[in-house]
């Protein structure tokens, strides 16, 4: 008798699992799951690249583990220095899609217009997002917010183990698994099925593979820092090319901008070493009063600029990613828009692959992903070597080219439109994660 109440009771909690709704989160096979300290996806850097692949892999059928040495998103109040990152509208897109912009639109400053001139020189124009027929060309947002965004989400995701405060320092490729060594609260051992390598320009893994990068350097260094201006243009962001370099303004709210400065390294030391004022006067020169005056500066940094692309993109079940594939001009605000275009087609590739049962670190699958992403990724760094090359050279003819480009962009509609819908990262072949929006 009471074997037959236990089996009915058993009976009646089968009945009520079947009845619960069904989660659309696809779930992992019972025989397939691994033990404690094995991933299926293990990213190696957390930053704003890494940490996007493992929330875009939310929900997915997947073990995720994230190796990070210095934690985002920490608690306490945005300074006026955050750095910031332009967000294209095709970006937008891909973090609407993975849950992440509910978090960011309050914080996020519209690109409604973008100006592009040279000074001392006729030509010019002024790209609108209306003539796209959407809100905004794209979004500037402190790296912070989307830090702190990427890291709530992240912390709500059951299928992700952090391993923070720690670093890769061992990589071991076999034909079923890779075998990474992590140092942190004392070494471990982990195995993982895919190994994503998002460690950065300098990547150690990339050179623990033996993958080379091909560096070009441009003998430049970029200067960044926020400020605000006297007379702010709502949304419009600004570029502007002269003899000094190529300064740029991103809107951050009110009269709050981020101004970048490329030029050749020397001058940059030189405008880092000046008194606040001489700057803040300086930099207003570059747009001859047309934003007023200059004045609350922020620190000033700088990077020099190189061109950085890995010689390979993936070896035996490792994908390379982010600037440790490639690390571009910021000309153009294109480097981290097409790392997230990256993000949303490999983890497009890894949830197809997991759904169908299929190895997600096998040969042909990264080859397809690796094939799938060319076009973009040369067209991008093609398109912005050329941009930081001609934009910076003094030759009188070479500003003719300039002034050609510029008037070609006003008066020419299919140069115009393609233009406007690169700047967007709008790409006519996006990612599934980012393909919602349709421009003709």
């Amino acid at each position: 008798m009471r074997r037959h109440a236990r089996s009915l009771q058993s009976h009646a909690r089968v009945r009520t699992r079947k009845k619960a709704p069904r989660r659309s989160v696809l779930r992992r096979p019972a025989q397939a799951k691994l033990p404690p300290g094995n991933f299926d996806v293990l990213i190696a850097g957390g930053g704003l690249v890494g940490a996007s692949l493992a929330a875009a892999l939310a929900e997915r059928p997947l073990r995720v583990g994230v190796v990070e040495a210095v934690p985002f998103g920490k608690p306490g109040q945005p300074s006026y220095d955050d750095r910031v990152t332009a967000l294209s509208l095709g970006s937008q897109r891909i973090f609407e899609r993975i849950g992440l912009w509910p978090a960011l639109a309050g914080e996020a400053n519209p690109i409604r217009a973008v100006h592009v001139s040279e000074r001392g020189r006729f030509a010019k124009t002024r790209l609108n997002a209306q003539e796209l027929g959407v809100e905004a060309l794209g979004y500037v947002l402190s790296n912070r917010a989307i830090g702190a965004a990427l890291s709530g989400l992240l912390a709500r995701q059951a299928n992700l183990q952090m391993l923070a405060l720690a670093k890769v320092t061992a990589v071991e490729l076999q034909p079923q698994e890779v075998l990474v060594t992590i140092l942190g609260d004392g070494e471990r051992r982990l195995s993982t099925r895919l190994l994503i390598a998002a460690d950065g320009a300098q990547s150690e893994i990339r050179q623990q593979l033996g993958i080379a990068a091909r560096v070009w350097d441009y003998g430049q260094s970029a200067l960044i820092c926020n400020l605000s201006v006297e007379r702010a243009e709502a949304g419009c962001a600004c570029e502007r090319f002269t003899d000094e370099g190529t300064a740029a303004l991103l809107p951050m709210g009110a009269e709050r901008y981020a101004f970048i400065w490329t030029a050749e390294r020397a001058h940059i030391q030189k405008l880092l070493a000046l008194p606040e004022a001489d700057f803040l006067a300086a930099a207003a020169a570059l747009f001859n009063g047309r934003f007023g005056r200059f004045f609350k500066l922020g620190k000033r940094q700088s990077y020099p600029l190189k061109l950085v692309c890995a010689g390979a993109q993936r070896r035996e079940r490792v994908v390379v990613l982010g600037n440790a594939a490639h690390s571009i001009s910021p000309i153009a605000a294109q480097g981290f828009n097409l790392s997230l275009r990256d993000v949303a087609a490999l983890a497009d590739t890894l949830a197809a692959a997991a759904q169908g049962a299929a190895d997600i670190g096998a040969a042909s699958l990264l080859d397809a992903y690796v094939k799938s992403r060319r076009r973009d990724q040369t067209g991008t760094t093609v398109f912005t070597d050329w941009l930081t090359r001609v934009f910076s050279n003094p030759l009188r003819s070479v500003g003719v080219v300039r002034d050609a480009g510029l008037l070609g962009l006003e008066l020419l509609p299919t140069l115009r439109h393609e233009f406007l819908r690169r700047s967007a990262g709008l790409m006519r072949q996006a990612p599934r994660l980012a393909d919602e929006l349709k421009i003709p």
